[in-house]
């Protein structure tokens, strides 16, 4: 059913960042989407507006001889790094089951502790492509899905959109049920930019992939796990081993689009290995830490920037309005 693949779809998982004035009308936007997020999942104190249910761990990312060669960064160049890491199910419900089809996009953000003192996010989730190419395109998806419920007559108000966004009707179908969300591949769906020491500039987008290979699961045995089964597990899975990730930069060729995020670069593209992600280790009290936490897409370092994807402006003016309203 349309809706229900569309239904986990829903990626925008909370951070802050200044609006700026000059911003107002992305702003509305925003404040836009969050309202109908709200509808959609309902309000719950403090949750975030999607990816509501999550589980944060610390870890350290181990840089890759490579990485340096193509960007300036200093997260590239030195030695390993604190990283806190959130892993997250999609939807602003708390409770909703991990088996649950509409928990996926699960997703995988990170803050590294950069040598300097400051700190950079990286934003990402099990979808493939993202659904639509702008902030208002995915206001109207929400909107859609809100007006589309079961009485609702053909063509519903999601069936329409569906028909003028084809990404809509098949993003949702990229993502799904792993046995671990230490065994699952993670998308930066945005564009953003490498830039080494000499002024290079490389469009690319991040993959997150599980050193051991991603495990997916059957969506029936999926369905019949234990509600909190991926965010139970996480925890004494690494107490036991460390997870590793290796943190892939897809480069961009030249005709590659850059600014719409509905479209997925060739497999054949080259992908840099920037290095390794170490997860080791669960915070004492998740939900108390998750609290403080904001992962912004923009919030980058001399060395790596935002691209021409309009998608980054808007999911960090988003991000504002549901930061502000969950700590209230």
């Amino acid at each position: 059913m349309l809706r229900s693949r569309l239904g986990f779809a829903l990626l925008l998982s909370t951070t802050l960042a200044a609006a700026a004035p000059a911003l107002a009308q992305e702003a509305s936007t925003a404040e836009q989407t969050i309202d109908v997020m709200n509808t959609l999942f309902g309000k719950h104190p403090g949750a975030r507006a999607n990816h509501a249910k999550g589980v944060v761990a610390e870890g350290s990312f181990t840089p890759s001889p490579e990485a340096a060669t193509i960007s300036k960064a200093s997260l590239f160049q030195g030695p390993a790094v604190p990283v806190t890491i959130r892993f997250s199910d999609a939807t602003g419900v708390p409770t909703i089951a991990d088996g649950a089809a509409n928990a996926n996009p699960h997703g995988l953000a990170l803050k590294f502790k950069l040598s300097d003192g400051s700190e950079m996010d990286v934003v990402t989730n099990s979808l493939k492509y993202f659904p639509v190419a702008t902030g208002e395109d995915f206001r109207d998806l929400l909107k859609a899905v809100a007006d589309s419920g079961p009485n609702a007559a053909h063509p519903t108000a999601l069936e329409r959109f569906a028909a003028a966004h084809p990404a809509a009707a098949t993003a949702g179908g990229t993502a799904k049920t792993p046995s671990s969300l230490a065994r699952q591949t993670y998308n930066g769906v945005n564009a953003f930019i490498l830039v080494d020491k000499d002024g290079k500039r490389q469009p690319f987008r991040f993959r997150i992939e599980p050193v051991q290979g991603e495990e997916i699961l059957p969506p029936e045995d999926a369905a019949k796990r234990d509600p909190n089964f991926l965010m139970a597990e996480i925890g004494p899975r690494i107490a036991k081993e460390p997870a590793k990730f290796r943190v892939l930069a897809q480069l961009a060729q030249a005709g590659d689009p850059t600014n719409d995020a509905t479209k997925p670069w060739p497999d054949d593209r080259k992908t840099v290995d920037l290095g390794t992600l170490t997860v080791s280790k669960a915070v004492p009290d998740s939900a108390e830490a998750e609290k403080a936490l904001l992962f912004m897409p923009n919030n980058l370092t001399d060395g790596i920037e935002v691209s021409d994807d309009p998608l980054i402006d808007a999911r960090v003016q988003a991000y504002a309005v549901s930061f502000s309203r969950r700590s209230q």
